[in-house]
């Protein structure tokens, strides 16, 4: 039997990626973006914390074409996708950093899946397709502390609702991506 190719194209909607650390995520998310004729705006929720997450940052900026929109939402990522065009395709990465962020700034977890359902509620109002990147974080041990597990859990199920909601979704594993919707589909 011959499968189709799967194409990294940028349809309308929400398109979920996620996978572990370093797998290409966001690379991916890029590829998909690239594949538009619309302008592009990367909402990033990082914040250069140390010294390594700003050598991080650098290289993600680098690695990015120059004519795209930067935005940054360590928080905000509702009102800053409010004030983005609805033909500009988004990126945003990462739910990772951002659920870890509201954490730190003492959200409950039920103040973030109110702010991540605001967030899915106005991805759906977007005319083009907006990228969704997080890490996959319930595939290893269980952590050893309150917070850790506390963080797992939450973005645990933001990433499901995420999904849930999302018109494709893909677990990127070494660079490679297999679709969550239709696993039969390979490349």
């Amino acid at each position: 039997m011959t499968r189709e190719p799967l194409s990294l194209s940028c349809p309308e909607g929400l398109t979920f990626l996620t996978g572990g650390a370093r797998s290409g995520k966001s690379r991916v998310a890029q590829e998909i973006a690239s594949g538009s004729e619309s302008q592009v705006c990367f909402l990033a929720t990082a914040e250069a914390l140390d010294d390594d997450m700003a050598s991080r940052i650098t290289q993600h900026q680098n690695d990015r074409p120059c004519d795209w929109l930067t935005k940054e939402a360590p928080i905000e990522i509702n009102k800053e996708l409010l004030n983005i065009d609805k033909n500009d395709v988004v990126i945003i990465d990462c739910l990772t950093l951002w659920v870890s962020n509201l954490l730190s700034a003492e959200f409950s977890s039920d103040e973030i899946f109110r702010k991540s359902s605001e967030v899915i509620a106005t991805i759906g109002n977007r005319s083009a397709g907006t990228i969704v990147v997080s890490n996959e974080v319930g595939l290893g041990i269980v952590p050893g502390n309150e917070l850790s597990r506390a963080y797992r859990d939450v973005l645990g199920s933001v990433n499901q609702l995420f999904a849930r909601k999302s018109d494709q979704s893909f677990l990127i594993v070494a660079g490679l991506f297999l679709p969550l919707h239709d696993p039969e589909r390979v490349l």
